[in-house]
């Protein structure tokens, strides 16, 4: 664990850019530190390598004052990711994964192989192996940061908003290999970030930091979007943290529909025995092709090209009720569709049954937390 005791830094110049902070960061977790720009958040992440100094107060890693340590033993202990990679420009990418390595004294050799086992991990073809970082992309630099930090295997993880110049496609895939490393390697990782859906997206404690280095609230993403501590955390989390809520509620319970689901060959009863006004029309492997209007159908004269999109569906239990919320919200005819994980679809769910599930789940959690207050 990471302890952070009432640590203050003030410049020459009076400046105080971290104000009497303190913080426990809990062990094989992600801690994000998220807030307006101005608020200490680089700071404190580098106070915790020492790149900067405290002015007052203590770090204590698993107990022990990081001022006792060495620092560059401090520091290659730990993980160091930032903003565009930061990597050699000179070097491979295979020798920039190998640096920490090489720097403890690895052999060439050896170091080459741990570089070639992390770029499987984060997902790198290993033809990239031998390129230089100027011929690679910014995602995939950024993938190559994260296996530099990760070669020397260390405990603790530090990434001042590495994926933020990176488009949000590319970013959401950062954060999902992200969470997939973090699974399998359980770092103790400290992650800088002024975005506030990544935050929520990461973290397993979020620090919502003021200007000043003050810290605002510290709670998981789930309470933190449930019960802002004051009118600074909720004007940050923005107008829709109600959306954002819905991250945490599974889609598992939603009750889907099968009647208005029919293959392309449906015949003229089977199209007539359903009421509903709109029908999803299936391939033969029961993959979804779009919605029609039951009046529009004929038996055997289907047209795929006179069909509404079906939007983006969505998988039960592995996707939230916010994901399921916005594929109803996108479907032309304020449906959602289920699906299993080979796209087969399960069902359909309208934007009334999930509303309902939605109030269903905020009474259940403002039960539990009665139960805990009790």
């Amino acid at each position: 664990m990471i302890r952070i005791d009432s640590v203050t830094k003030r410049y020459p110049d009076g400046t105080v850019a971290v104000d009497r902070l303190s913080l426990e960061i809990p062990d094989r977790s992600i801690t994000v530190l998220v807030g307006p720009s101005g608020c200490g958040k680089t700071t404190t992440l580098r106070m915790i390598n020492r790149m900067v100094e405290p002015t007052e107060g203590t770090i204590l890693l698993d107990g022990e004052d990081s001022r006792r340590q060495p620092v560059t033993t401090l520091r290659r202990s730990m993980g160091y990711v930032i903003q565009n990679a930061g990597l050699f420009q000179h070097r491979t990418i295979v020798d920039n994964i190998a640096t920490v390595p090489r720097l403890l004294g690895w052999g060439r050799q050896r170091a080459r192989e741990r570089a070639a086992e992390l770029m499987e991990r984060v997902g790198l073809d290993p033809s990239l192996a031998k390129r230089y970082p100027y011929q690679l992309s910014g995602g995939q630099q950024q993938r190559v940061g994260v296996a530099r930090a990760l070669a020397a295997d260390p405990p603790v993880l530090l990434m001042d908003e590495p994926f933020s110049a990176v488009d949000p496609v590319v970013r959401k895939g950062l954060q999902a290999e992200l969470l997939r490393i973090q699974d399998e390697l359980g770092k103790t990782i400290v992650f800088v970030t002024h975005d506030i859906d990544e935050a929520i997206t990461l973290g397993t404690m979020v620090a919502v930091l003021r200007e000043g280095g003050r810290l605002a609230q510290y709670a998981p993403p789930a309470d933190l979007l449930s019960n802002p501590a004051d009118g600074f955390v909720e004007d940050f989390l923005g107008a829709d943290r109600g959306i954002r809520r819905l991250s945490f509620f599974p889609s598992d319970a939603l009750e889907l529909t099968t009647d208005a689901v029919i293959p392309a060959d449906a015949t003229a009863a089977r199209i007539a025995a359903v009421e509903a006004p709109h029908l999803l029309v299936t391939d033969a492997d029961g993959r979804p092709l779009g919605w029609a209007a039951r009046e529009e159908l004929t038996a055997g004269d289907l047209r795929t090209d006179r069909l509404l999109p079906y939007g983006r569906p969505f998988v039960p239990g592995a996707d939230s009720l916010r994901v399921a919320l916005d594929c109803a919200v996108l479907s032309p005819v304020g449906r959602a569709v289920a699906v299993d994980g080979h796209g087969r679809v399960t069902g359909v769910v309208s934007q009334q049954t999930i509303g309902e599930a939605v109030r269903a789940a905020h009474t259940a959690g403002r039960a539990d937390e009665q139960k805990v207050a009790g």
